[in-house]
């Protein structure tokens, strides 16, 4: 990441002026963005009122909440009459993040005119970079009026590409119920695993709110391996061989009548970090031991599984399910460990590209036929009907040719999600309400013939520890730098100063897409070069298994 200067100002005083202001920035972002590359999928000028008529404020003291919407509701205009570009953060730089994301939350809906085309309101559940990718497709969506995300993140907010409501506390079903009914909430879209398990779903659908995602019965597919690996010997699903322990001295006993390599898991949930593959009898020992006796990773770590290791090529796959049908999306593959040529340990995910060659159309139908389709009925047969986005982690057997399941995630996955929504070219917002409703039967989906690639960025020290606020610079410089790239914000925040930070272990994920993988790639690592950051990090590798199977030219 090369050295580079980043300008970032602007001035707000009165509540007026950041009203004024905040639109001038806004519209100035609008028109730029509306020529964006990725906008290929829907016309984002076709869903702008020309002349603000569909706007309407009543009161001057809630108007923050009126500028906060034009970001992302077809109510905001691309060009005003309060001129041109305006620099918005010389010496308050962070009211307009502040004031575009709290106050929405805080102001009255009725002060602001409903759009008579009767588009979805989206709420989008998380912060990270999963779901900066979501917002940015489903305010693309022809059928979405506008989305909130809670509590979202500054990246998302200054992107434009929703309103974030930092101050909703999505751990409180009832906050979440009451800030949806106050706002008109048509659906509802859970990122994270958290919530899921928690029950947030199931608080939405009994308030009646369409939410998409799985109860928390059916989230124990991802809340509990020993759940799910019960279900794949119950219904004849084909994963590693394997023994779940409360007991030191058990696991190790059979580690030792096993062998190495060998796979060690915690039971629960760790951010994906919980997965240790042993490659000696003393790493998985240690690995034992980190988990049931220093209790490293919490009540996630009080049970853990111990499977075979299984030689192969891993594949994500992601298929969405109403409870009865499944709809598979485009292939992806990710890359979890840290180092390059996929060494060191495991993370939550350093990279992403789509389309995977891996998986090809007949070992697609394998993989439903095998694996996702009698996880659907299994799941209803146990009474934990499944509604939401399966994410099977597959390993591709080197001695079978065959699919076999390692994990299953019950959300869209990170990084992959970011590939998979600049390629879909489908509207979100009704496939997703199509799967709420029981209807996806009859959907079909769209994608772009073009691949994607994404390459994340991450502070060093992760997926160990890591340090929070240093500055990132250069951002919307390097955005720019190649066609056909976006990137998306998983751990950023604005400091005192205006300037974007990170706060996270993984915080951007530079996505670009290309006439096949090595295009995106060579896009993608252009923009990671111009984005200035001495404390970050990434891989320099990302899609090399794609790319070396792409034949050579003449």
């Amino acid at each position: 990441m090369t050295e580079a200067v980043s300008g970032i100002v602007g001035t707000l005083h009165s509540t007026s002026e950041v009203c004024v202001r905040s639109l001038q920035a806004r519209e100035n972002h609008l028109y730029h963005r509306q020529r964006s590359p990725f906008r290929t999928g829907c016309s984002f000028r076709k869903r702008i009122s020309t002349n603000g008529s569909r706007l309407k404020a009543k009161s001057f003291f809630s108007i923050h909440s009126f500028s906060s919407l034009l970001a992302c509701s077809k109510w905001a205009h691309a060009r005003t009459s309060f001129g041109g570009a305006l620099d918005y953060r010389r010496n308050n730089p962070s009211s307009l993040i502040e004031d575009s994301s709290i106050m929405a939350s805080k102001a009255e809906p009725e002060e602001l005119s409903t759009d008579e085309s009767g588009g979805v309101v989206v709420l989008v559940i998380g912060g990270g970079g999963r779901e900066h990718a979501l917002c940015y497709a489903l305010q693309r969506s022809s059928s979405c009026d506008a989305v909130f995300c809670a509590p979202g993140n500054a990246g998302i907010a200054d992107s434009g590409d929703a309103t974030c409501i930092m101050d909703l506390d999505i751990r409180n079903s009832l906050a979440v119920i009451s800030f949806c009914q106050r706002w008109g909430v048509g659906l509802v879209v859970v990122g994270p695993e958290a919530p899921l398990v928690a029950g947030l779903v199931n608080d939405l659908v009994k308030a009646g709110i369409p939410t998409f995602g799985p109860s928390s019965e059916a989230a124990a597919l991802e809340g509990s391996k020993d759940f799910m690996k019960k279900l794949c010997d119950k219904y004849g699903i084909p994963t590693a061989k394997y023994q779940t322990f409360t007991n030191v001295s058990d696991a190790k006993k059979y580690i030792e009548k096993q062998g190495a390599p060998i796979v060690v898991k915690v039971d629960g949930l760790a951010s994906g970090k919980g997965v240790v593959v042993a490659e000696t009898l003393e790493e998985a020992y240690g690995a034992v031991d980190s988990m049931l006796v220093k209790g490293n990773f919490g009540s996630a770590g009080r049970q853990i599984i111990v499977e075979e290791f299984l030689e192969g090529e891993e594949a994500s796959f992601f298929a969405l399910v109403d409870g009865e049908n499944a709809l598979p999306l485009a292939s992806a593959q990710d890359h979890k460990r840290v180092g390059e040529g996929d060494t060191g340990p495991n993370t939550g995910g350093m990279g992403a590209y789509s389309p995977a060659p891996i998986l090809t159309k007949e070992l697609e139908s394998v993989v439903m036929k095998s694996i996702i389709l009698p996880t659907v009925k299994g799941m209803e047969a146990e009474g934990c009907r499944f509604v939401g986005v399966l994410y099977a982690g597959l390993i591709i057997d080197s001695k079978s040719g065959l699919p076999k399941l390692l994990e299953y995630n019950v959300r869209f996955g990170d990084p992959e999600c970011q590939v998979l929504m600049v390629r879909l070219e489908s509207d979100l917002v009704q496939i997703l309400l199509a799967a709420c409703k029981g209807q996806l039967s009859g959907v079909t989906l769209d994608w772009s013939k073009d691949s994607a690639l994404v390459v994340v960025l991450a502070s060093k020290g992760y997926p160990g520890d890591y340090k929070r606020g240093t500055i990132i610079k250069n951002l919307q410089e390097a955005e720019v730098a190649a066609s056909k790239v976006k990137i998306f914000h998983a751990g950023t925040a604005l400091d005192s100063h205006g300037n974007m930070v990170a706060m996270g272990g993984r915080v951007l994920g530079v996505t670009a897409m290309g006439s096949d993988i090595a295009e995106a790639q060579e896009r993608a690592y252009q923009v990671v070069n111009e984005i200035v950051w001495p404390e970050g990090f990434c891989r320099g590798d990302i899609g090399w298994r794609a790319v070396s199977r792409l034949p050579v030219a003449k």
